[in-house]
């Protein structure tokens, strides 16, 4: 099965405090990006990237390739007013049937044992969605009160999120909605149940400064 995984990373990071977006921040000498581009790229030999990127930024894109990569592994195009259309427009690029990982470029210590895992599970199931268990006390905040929730019920969600093309493609022919905060709730929008897979630790999103140095000790470690 072919397999393609769409890296957005059309954002421009404005809780990082930088002018320069958070993906092309420099991780122990190497730009943010570079890390999840290279996890993925060795995690199949067949894998296919379409990365994401802001408009005013894919020069600085194409410059990262060309340092690192094989560029005939690797096609950009421009992300969206939102994550929703980022990948709306990543999917244009899929051309045959396959199985789709969309994956935050800013999720740079996803690991190659994940990418199997859930690849194997979205072969079997049609989709996986990496999560893990809450660890804190949760509250649900309502306008006149607040009350705790029980977070044994509870998860966070990760990507990779992954799907057959089958699936995916036709979910995202749909107008936006603003509860659309990534590739599951589209897929439930468009009535289908989500396969859950175990996520990982380590497997932080930067979006503040001290993300960066927390990675930065794990990538030492």
């Amino acid at each position: 099965m072919k397999k393609y995984a769409i890296i957005v990373a059309g954002g421009f990071g404005t809780r990082m405090g930088s002018h320069t977006p958070k993906q092309f921040l420099l991780l122990n000498d190497k730009p943010v990006l570079y890390y999840t581009l290279k996890t993925f790229l060795e995690a199949y030999s067949d894998l296919d990237i379409i990365l994401v990127l802001p408009d005013d930024y894919t020069d600085l894109g194409r410059e990262i390739i060309d340092a690192y990569f094989d560029y005939n592994r690797i096609h950009i195009t421009a992300g969206g007013e939102t994550r929703f259309h980022s990948v709306q427009n990543g999917l244009k690029l899929v051309q045959l049937e396959s199985i789709v990982f969309v994956h935050d470029g800013v999720r740079c210590l996803v690991t190659k044992d994940l990418i199997h895992r859930c690849y194997e599970a979205a072969l079997e199931a049609g989709s996986a969605i990496p999560v893990m268990p809450v660890t804190e006390s949760v509250r649900l905040v309502t306008e006149e009160d607040s009350e705790a929730l029980d977070r044994k019920v509870i998860v966070t969600v990760q990507t990779p999120q992954v799907f057959h093309s089958k699936i995916l493609l036709p979910a995202y022919e749909r107008d936006y909605k603003e509860w659309f905060t990534d590739e599951a709730t589209v897929i439930e929008s468009f009535g289908l149940k989500v396969s859950l897979v175990k996520g990982e630790e380590n497997n932080i999103k930067i979006t503040q400064p001290i993300d960066l140095k927390v990675a930065e000790s794990m990538l030492s470690a």
